[in-house]
């Protein structure tokens, strides 16, 4: 697979699940990859590892997506390594559940930190660096658009946000050639949420394939909006849920 030979990817919270399957995807296409992580240092090392073994060239950059010039840092870390930056995949981000009356602005703060202002911050330094062909891929959640479960609106709040900005973007950078597009995944089994966990009953049972998603199904919808035959997709909230808002 060459679609995206001589490209290179910055994949914010590329450490594990998601962002990892995305990490792989992306460099088993061609893609030289560098992932941000704030706290798992061996599982970056290990997603480094396996592009690696596999032929391919990867690079793991700490950078707290909460911390403004972290990112900045990371963006140019990419560039310093690889001499490019053609893909910005804004994967990092943060969840709590939490009524209103029992949710605290220190995390709200927190999400909006990560979750819209990272994502912000991240995007508008890839895009001093990208030309014609350039893509920004956000990845959002189907809670923009239906809150599944109590205690998500925050976090709910926040991938609307993603999903605006999204537009917004498309709007703001289709001139130049870059496209702008809101992957929204329903349940997907990672740490953050395991198909075996407390919710997992409960999310099946609204999940029309009655199954929780694959981080490398995920991966596969961003590696087709990274690749030329994505070309003519931008300003799009695409959902991948199996079915959970049908």
């Amino acid at each position: 697979m060459s679609t995206l030979k001589g490209k290179v990817a910055l994949v914010t919270g590329g450490s594990r699940g998601i962002g990892a399957a995305i990490a792989r995807r992306l460099a088993h296409e061609g893609a030289a990859v560098a992932i941000t992580y704030s706290a798992s240092p061996a599982k970056a090392a290990e997603v480094v590892h396996a592009i690696e073994a596999a032929g391919g060239r990867a690079v793991a950059v700490r950078a707290d997506s909460a911390d403004a010039d972290a990112v900045r840092g990371a963006v140019a870390s990419t560039v310093k390594t690889f001499g490019r930056l053609d893909v910005l995949v804004n994967n990092a981000g943060v969840a709590s559940i939490a009524p209103l009356d029992q949710s605290s602005l220190e995390e709200f703060d927190r999400l909006m930190a990560v979750n819209v202002r990272g994502l912000f911050v991240a995007a508008q330094e890839a895009v001093r660096h990208m030309g014609e062909g350039g893509r920004i891929i956000n990845i959002g959640s189907i809670v923009s658009d239906g809150v599944l479960i109590p205690g998500l609106a925050a976090y709910a709040a926040t991938k609307a946000a993603v999903a605006g900005l999204t537009r917004g973007w498309a709007r703001d950078l289709g001139p130049r050639g870059i496209t702008v597009n809101n992957v929204q995944p329903g349940p997907v089994d990672t740490d953050m949420n395991p198909a075996d966990g407390p919710l997992a009953a409960e999310m099946k049972g609204r999940i029309a394939v009655q199954r929780y998603g694959r981080g490398d199904e995920i991966a596969g919808m961003v590696a087709y909006l990274a690749g030329p035959e994505g070309a003519f997709v931008t300003g799009a909230n695409l959902t991948i849920d199996g079915g959970a808002s049908a």
